[in-house]
């Protein structure tokens, strides 16, 4: 057999795989928070649960809520539960529950701007997953390994997401 028939056949082949397959097309969604700062640290979050956050009293605020670091903090937890359950939900896998513990390590001078050295953010977010189910410790494994895949909070977490942070001007009634 030629090299030319060989490509031919190559060539076929790719054409009939490529069309039994669909085309993917990525369903973007647009999730619009929003915050609005009152007196001293409470901020109102207007959002499907709207909620106040505030710092705690010994760092000027009312108390009246959890921090931001809190909130963002706990979005990882709530999102290793849920993505837990749809994968379950899918899999039909029998999961009882999932119970997660995180703990994070950040240089406060540096939020505080008592040094320039370091940076803002987290340096270490570990969590601990214990999964009420009747797998194998490698079942629950690969399972949480799927979860942390699908869960769009360890991946952005994990991943560089694009910030813009734009100024608006109030508008003129």
């Amino acid at each position: 057999m030629s090299a030319s028939n060989i490509y031919t056949i190559l060539y076929l082949y790719f054409c009939s795989y490529f069309k039994s397959k669909k085309n993917y097309i990525m369903a973007i969604s647009t999730l619009k928070i929003g915050a609005n700062l009152q007196e001293g640290f409470k901020t109102e979050i207007e959002c499907s649960h709207n909620f106040v956050i505030d710092q705690p009293k010994q760092g000027g605020g009312q108390d009246l809520g959890p921090n931001p670091l809190e909130i963002f903090l706990s979005s990882l937890p709530a999102c290793i539960c849920a993505i837990g359950r749809i994968i379950s939900n899918q899999k039909r896998l029998n999961v009882r529950g999932i119970n997660v513990k995180l703990e994070a390590d950040i240089d406060k001078n540096f939020l505080l701007g008592q040094t320039e050295e370091g940076r803002a953010g987290f340096t270490e977010i570990r969590t601990y997953v214990d999964i009420d189910a009747d797998m194998t410790l490698q079942e629950k494994e690969a399972y949480l390994k799927e979860i942390e895949k699908r869960c769009p909070i360890a991946d952005n977490i994990s991943h560089v997401s694009s910030i813009k942070a734009i100024v608006t001007e109030p508008a003129l009634n």
